[in-house]
């Protein structure tokens, strides 16, 4: 097992795991529950955690993880379902909830 991400949100962690999941990476979240020792540990210690099942998948998952953080562009594109603007990086449209490009 090999940690790739680490983050202060659960739901952060989990939405990584999902997008891990969908490139065929198996993946979990640990530290789900850390958040009950803050005080006693440092904060950062406490973080969710991404790590990777099979270590072989790093490069793969760390490309996914920088697609995710790369820092968003002017670029927009319409929903073919509802025709409603999204940004660029949007898999899925904020709107009607289809898939962009569909």
């Amino acid at each position: 097992m090999r940690k790739v991400y680490s983050t202060a949100t659960l739901a952060d962690a989990h939405l990584v795991v999902g997008l891990l999941g969908q490139e065929g990476i198996a993946a979990r979240v640990f530290n789900e529950n850390a958040q009950g020792g803050l005080g006693e540990i440092p904060f950062t210690h406490a973080w969710p955690e991404v790590w990777l099942d099979d270590e072989s998948d790093k490069e793969r998952a760390l490309k996914v993880i920088r697609q995710i953080e790369r820092p968003g562009s002017d670029v927009q594109v319409a929903c073919s379902a509802c025709k409603e603007i999204n940004p660029e990086n949007f898999q899925i449209c904020w709107n009607c909830g289809e898939a962009i490009g569909s």
